[in-house]
């Protein structure tokens, strides 16, 4: 462990052992869960944001804990349904805590399937990022950018409004269907903001047209944009999330050479978030995990896997990151304006975006 992070991760839990409203010690909800004696995860995959290292890193701080890894390619929907399925059980199929989808943490809320829980660095969390009552909150996030194939293209762009400059005639793709892909859909939310849209419905409308505009100068294609399509140059700039990028990045490793960028015009979060079950068979180490992901380590551990921590801000301005980590990623002040849109607004951008895309754009992309 780098000897910053560890500094910074003792002095934290040092400290937030006594928070207001904080009803165990730090010492005693180790012993509490300690005698527990297991965690049970689920839909964690060791490649996605770092996992593996994070999970190993709280065994090797708890030995005494083991950790049950439930179906680790399972989705929210999965993670959700194995909460209802496993209501009363105590045994090992039950989870005890989940990582789902912005939209799924507010649903598991409303049919009572999560139990609040407020983790010692709360404050330090957006509050547009989390439940005011802690049944859920944002874990880590990716925000829109660019990756660029410099062998290919000369001048970087670097804003939604640059894309639309002769330069990048037959350039431009997003990472999937905009009638059918997440990433995609908010590329186009993405865009829209770069105008000066709210978030929602406006911010969906305005992107729409700037796709068509995209669209009708020739500079969009319509092929779903991979490292693949970047390498051969049928896709030389592509917008997707910049944990895709960066990964992208290290699985091309310099053949081509890539920039990824975050664009200057508009910096859209997508955000994933936790939750502890109401039903969970080991209570105690599940609010131990919560603790351990959020504070400074764990926070870390995100963002060696690319995945933006939801605390990087606080992180960054106290000056926690270690070097080699910031050097492997955008400059932090691309992601400090970072916009997180509400569910509502993410759902009417959705809405909008997927029944408009043929209408108004017209592009099949596939």
């Amino acid at each position: 462990m780098n000897r910053t992070v560890a500094f910074a991760t003792t002095a934290l839990y040092a400290v937030v052992s006594v928070t207001p409203g904080f009803a165990q010690s730090m010492d005693e909800l180790v012993a509490a869960a300690e005698a527990e004696g297991t965690l049970t995860t689920i839909a964690l995959p060791h490649d996605w944001c770092g996992y593996g290292a994070v999970i190993d890193g709280f065994k090797a701080k708890y030995p005494g804990i083991a950790v049950n890894e439930l179906n680790p390619d399972a989705g929210s929907a999965d993670e959700l349904e194995a909460i209802r399925a496993n209501m009363g059980n105590t045994g090992p199929q039950a989870p005890d805590v989940i990582d789902v989808g912005l939209a799924f943490g507010p649903a598991a809320q409303d049919e009572g399937l999560v139990q609040p829980y407020k983790v010692s660095t709360w404050d330090s969390i957006p509050d547009s990022a989390k439940d005011a009552d802690g049944h859920w909150y944002g874990d880590y996030y990716g925000v829109m950018s660019f990756i660029v194939n410099t062998d290919m293209i000369d001048n970087v762009p670097t804003s939604f409004a640059d894309l639309l400059k002769p330069e990048y005639v037959g350039a431009v793709a997003l990472a999937g269907d905009p009638r059918a892909s997440n990433q995609a859909i908010l590329a186009v939310l993405a865009a829209g903001m770069s105008r000066g849209a709210e978030p929602g419905e406006a911010a969906a409308k305005a992107g729409l047209e700037f796709f068509a505009e995209l669209n009708a100068s020739g500079n969009f294609v319509p092929v779903i944009g991979k490292a693949g399509t970047l390498a051969q140059g049928t896709t030389p700039i592509v917008i997707e999330w910049d944990y895709n990028a960066l990964a992208a990045r290290d699985t091309l490793a310099g053949n081509p050479p890539v920039e990824v960028i975050v664009p200057s015009d508009a910096v859209l979060a997508g955000v994933y978030v936790q939750g502890i079950s109401a039903h969970a068979p080991q209570p105690n180490a599940a609010k131990l995990w919560m603790e351990y992901l959020y504070s400074d380590e764990g926070q870390l551990g995100w963002l060696s896997g690319y995945c933006h921590p939801i605390r990087f801000n606080d992180l960054a301005a106290r000056g926690v990151i270690p070097q080699e980590m910031m050097d492997a990623l955008p400059p932090a002040e691309g992601y400090a304006a970072a916009v997180f849109p509400t569910l509502d607004q993410v759902n009417a951008n959705r809405e909008t975006v997927v029944s408009g895309w043929d209408q108004v754009v017209g592009a099949n992309v596939q």
